[in-house]
């Protein structure tokens, strides 16, 4: 994720101003619904570090009510930190990654909220130039087309964050961005909420994005991505990618196909060609039509060249900008594609390492949960709750307990 937008991805009163609550009811009075390491808890060194923050606050234009306003009943929050110290850095494959973010469910809603908003999304795309169903895609892949924002107080979570102070002066710039938010008004103090990191709303910007991008799109004098109108999250999401490059009438890339013995050293996104270059070394659409033109462009081989290939053109790079990574790019890409009508990918995956397809993995899933070692659903990717109801299983048969799937055990449950 790319700290210049957002951050998948959170007993304050002393500190220091007049006719805060005390510690007891900050607790007592913090959103029931979320569990205990995420309600404020007392920290002395950190209710220091606060009066030290608003004194640098206030010497950077930041009122006494906006402090007193925005961290009235705020704290520190035990759960951010574990969440920020504990992050596994999971490399998945672009396949398992597909199956996550753009699988058919996803597709099948981001059909339905791009028509039920597709008023909106026209307006948008006129004024910004990006395709309804790119924004849609990103609204997808940022909060579930806003099932998601998140609920934890982002004042108490950032200022957490910049506290513990592993990158604490990228969190303190969050910290003053979002009492900057608050001084403009764009949201209450009660409604100032996102992810434990602080990534905000339909489009889970970062209290810096949100400053640079957001945008009021109705005129209102707020630019509201929290409440269930997505309109300004929407609007802000596509003023990104316009302000990041994105050209009207290109698409992101295209699928294709490779001919036989095509060099895997000719692809990455540092080794642009011209379309006609690309041509000439035989790569086609994934159909096997001629190349469209839209500039120079890279190759991603993302599983090798046995697997799906894509050309990107520059919008992918504007994407990109939202979050830097390939497969991100390529998620939003297909999911894009997807909503807008077209089919899945032409050329499918190669078995994983233990010689088991998409299909092998799903079938190995209902198997197992119907057996009664419940895999948490049938997707294909095989997360720690697949891991563990394949242990428990190969336990209940009497087999060497290693958590990893095989055909050998597919067809044991068959």
């Amino acid at each position: 994720m790319q700290f210049s937008r957002r951050w998948l991805i959170a007993a304050l009163p002393a500190a220091g101003l007049a006719g805060c609550a005390s510690p007891h009811s900050a607790i007592s009075t913090s959103r029931s619904g979320l569990p205990p390491e995420f309600l404020p808890q007392r920290n002395p060194a950190y209710d220091r570090w606060v009066q030290a923050f608003q004194t640098r606050a206030r010497s950077r234009g930041i009122s006494d009510a906006t402090l007193r306003t925005a961290f009235q009943g705020a704290g520190f929050l035990p759960g951010v930190v574990e969440r920020d110290r504990n992050q596994t850095e999971t490399k998945r494959s672009l396949e398992d990654y597909l199956a996550i973010v753009a699988n058919d469910t996803k597709v099948a809603e981001g059909r339905r909220k791009r028509a039920a908003f597709s008023g909106i999304l026209g307006e948008i795309e006129r004024r910004y130039g990006v395709p309804a169903n790119v924004v849609a895609a990103v609204w997808g892949m940022e909060s579930n087309y806003g099932a998601r924002r998140g609920d934890i107080p982002v004042i108490s979570a950032v200022s957490t964050l910049a506290y513990d102070g592993r990158r604490g002066a990228f969190f303190e710039k969050q910290l003053m961005a979002a009492l900057r938010i608050l001084a403009r008004r764009d949201v209450s103090a009660a409604n100032l909420t996102g992810s434990w990191a602080g990534a905000m709303g339909h489009t889970q910007f970062i209290p810096t994005t949100f400053e640079a991008y957001a945008v009021d799109f109705r005129g209102d004098g707020r630019r509201d991505i929290w409440s269930d109108d997505p309109t300004d999250a929407l609007a802000s999401a596509a003023a990104y990618l316009a302000k990041s490059g994105w050209r009207s009438g290109q698409p992101w890339g295209l699928e294709v196909s490779l001919p036989a013995g095509f060099s895997a050293g000719l692809a990455g996104r540092g080794n642009k060609r011209s379309i006609a270059s690309w041509r000439d070394l035989g790569v086609r659409t994934a159909s096997g039509g001629t190349l469209p033109d839209h500039g120079s462009a890279a190759l991603l081989l993302p599983q090798g060249p046995n697997a799906p290939a894509f050309l990107v053109f520059n919008n992918f790079n504007a994407i990109l900008r939202y979050n830097n990574s390939e497969n991100y790019g390529i998620g939003i890409g297909y999911l894009s594609d997807r909503i807008n009508g077209a089919g899945p990918l032409s050329k499918a995956f190669p078995p994983d390492r233990n010689g088991l397809t998409i299909n092998d993995r799903k079938e190995l899933q209902r198997l197992l949960t119907a057996r009664g070692f419940d895999t948490g659903g049938a997707d294909g990717v095989l997360g720690t709750k697949s891991q563990a109801a394949i242990s428990a299983y190969q336990r209940s048969i009497g087999v060497a307990v290693t958590g990893e799937p095989s055909l050998t055990l597919l067809a044991s449950l068959r």
